[in-house]
């Protein structure tokens, strides 16, 4: 007998949870990640507690685990009740924090959710200064994919001015989060 998807995704649910194996737990969010992707688990994955999952695990020591939370937590916020869940369990500031990641692809997803996040309401926080002063650092690095990504953010989702003030701000002061690491 097939498993359906909501005992299939419970099974990995559970798994994260008893496994004591890193390795495991990363193969389980990637996994848990990868679902995120197709809309017709929106509902299981909510029902799962998955978006909370992902949540906390942004704060994880294990670069791979935030890798995948952030991953998938990007896939998911393209939906607008997983985007407003997100909102509200105060997931842009965890969200904002892996902008400091030293692994590009963690960055790379924190930037595009933080995209997919930003709505009139969220805008003042997904937009914030500290946010816009990194994105115009991001936006010299000599990494095409994360240049171009911040760009867009700059131009799609600041004003002239947040992006002036952030200019200037940087101008006068020497900023601490780091470009991640190719």
């Amino acid at each position: 007998m097939e498993l359906g998807r909501l005992e299939y995704l419970q099974a990995l649910v559970t798994e994260f949870q008893v496994t004591e194996s890193a390795e495991a737990k990363e193969q389980v969010l990637a996994n848990l990640a990868n679902f995120a992707y197709d809309p017709q688990n929106y509902q299981y994955l909510r029902q799962l507690q998955v978006l909370d999952l992902f949540l906390d695990m942004l704060t994880e020591d294990n670069e791979t685990l935030v890798e995948f939370a952030i991953g998938g937590l990007c896939n998911l916020c393209l939906d607008k009740t997983n985007k407003d869940y997100i909102l509200e369990a105060n997931g842009v500031e965890p969200i904002i924090n892996c902008l400091s990641s030293s692994n590009e692809e963690t960055v790379l997803s924190a930037v595009t959710t933080l995209m997919y996040l930003t709505t009139p309401q969220s805008r003042q926080q997904t937009t914030a200064l500290p946010v816009v002063e990194c994105m115009l650092r991001f936006s010299l690095s000599a990494n095409r994919r994360l240049s171009n990504l911040a760009t867009i953010f700059l131009e799609d989702y600041c004003t002239p001015l947040q992006v002036e003030e952030a200019r200037n701000l940087s101008e006068h002061t020497a900023l601490g989060i780091p470009l991640p690491k190719d």
